[in-house]
């Protein structure tokens, strides 16, 4: 019996998805549930399941191929399975102690040394995973080991040089590389574009004295990490502190529709998270409702998804301001790009200890740049600025994000 393997439901808003990678090969028997191919869309990847035990047939749409709901990707044939097992069952145990020993195929080399992400490029790259050295353990291929081997060096050719979408010059060390954007980086290029075209966006700083919160931090961090499982970051703190400055100046927590201004009641907080494939930006649903833990725990669980690219389209919709943490990259100061339709974004950098002023005496402080980017069509220069200093306020006196003052 054949079973026809399907495009699924792709989410609301999305026209159609693009293969990227498929983890089986024709005439390979594959498990229930196993994941035997992804899609890309230009918000999520999907991964299409076996609806059953069977051997894989013919693959009609390869990898790089844009393909719509219900068109059909492969079949899968169950009766083959039964076949093999009975083929299986009729082997007798000398005959399996004798065997020689089976050496892995290219297919299994694909599939257990090499991780998800790894996969992933190399297809993007168009390069065999086999002829790939591992740095991981046993040998695992990583996406490190994938970069590397696309990577140009200064004095010849790297392994990949016969990959497709490489150009050399006559003296062969002048070489160009042409790879199309991954569906998700032309979507975050076209918001980011009209996000540009379609608001006034201006960015205030200012500068943040965190040495309570680090202080705070020191003394609870164990004792936090023991009774809830989660370490506690930087990030509650700061969106806590952002929502008692957004209860303060409502019009930041607003959008704009048309010539309607909306101002929300609830507080969807969107926490920018860095992933292979791009920026992806899930969201804290009532967030205000949120204890510290429980917004470090699902912090925690969005990086967890985001690696493993399991972050659905849901995750994703909505939200009524973000947060995003370049800090992280080493990043000193910068001024992010809203993300429509929210109005406004705080961009949060790097900490370092810097000599400040502070009652008449130089000292040293942990401090932290801070950019808000708005929408200056519906915020005024002086809520954005008493908007920023509130976070400040709140965040160089933590101690008021506990009391409520």
């Amino acid at each position: 019996m054949s079973i026809e393997i399907k495009v699924p439901a792709l989410p609301e808003s999305v026209a159609d998805a693009t293969v990227i990678t498929w983890h089986k090969k024709t005439g390979e028997q594959v498990k229930r549930d196993e994941n035997i191919v992804d899609l890309e869309t230009d918000k999520v990847v999907l991964e299409v399941p076996a609806p059953d035990d069977g051997i894989l047939g013919e693959i009609l749409k390869k990898a790089g191929t844009v393909v719509k709901a219900g068109e059909i990707l492969t079949t899968l044939n169950k009766d083959a399975t039964m076949k093999m097992a009975k083929i299986s069952s009729t082997s007798t145990a000398e005959e399996t102690l004798t065997a020689p020993a089976k050496k892995s195929s290219p297919a299994e080399v694909d599939e257990h040394l090499a991780g998800p992400a790894a996969r992933r490029s190399a297809a993007e790259q168009g390069i065999p995973l086999e002829g790939i050295q591992g740095s991981g353990k046993s040998g695992r291929v990583t996406r490190q080991d994938v970069l590397k081997t696309t990577a140009f060096t200064s004095t010849g050719v790297s392994e990949s040089a016969a990959s497709p979408g490489i150009q050399m010059g006559d003296s062969g060390d002048r070489m160009e590389k042409r790879v199309p954007m991954t569906r998700l980086r032309a979507r975050i290029a076209e918001r980011l574009v009209a996000a540009q075209h379609n608001a006034v966006i201006l960015t205030t700083f200012n500068e943040i004295n965190l040495s309570k919160v680090i202080a705070l931090r020191t003394t609870y961090k164990e004792s936090f990490e023991k009774r809830h499982g989660v370490r506690l970051g930087f990030m509650s703190f700061f969106t806590k502190a952002v929502i008692e400055a957004l209860k303060r100046y409502p019009a930041v927590n607003a959008s704009i529709d048309g010539n309607d201004v909306v101002y929300h009641s609830y507080f969807d907080m969107g926490i920018a998270v860095s992933t292979d494939r791009g920026l992806v930006v899930p969201i804290l649903r009532d967030a205000d409702k949120l204890s510290f833990a429980e917004i470090e725990k699902a912090i925690a669980n969005y990086g967890r998804k985001a690696k493993e690219n399991q972050i659905a389209i849901e995750d994703m919709t909505g939200g009524t301001f973000t947060i995003t943490n370049g800090g992280v990259f080493g990043s000193l100061l910068s001024a992010p790009i809203i993300n429509p339709p929210q109005s406004a974004i705080l961009g949060m950098n790097k900490i370092e200890e810097r000599p400040i002023a502070e009652n008449g005496q130089i000292v040293v402080r942990s401090m932290m740049y801070v950019a808000l980017s708005y929408d200056h069509r519906i915020i005024d220069g002086k809520e954005s600025v008493g908007f920023l200093k509130t976070i400040k306020e709140f965040l160089e006196e933590p101690a008021r994000l506990l009391i409520d003052v």
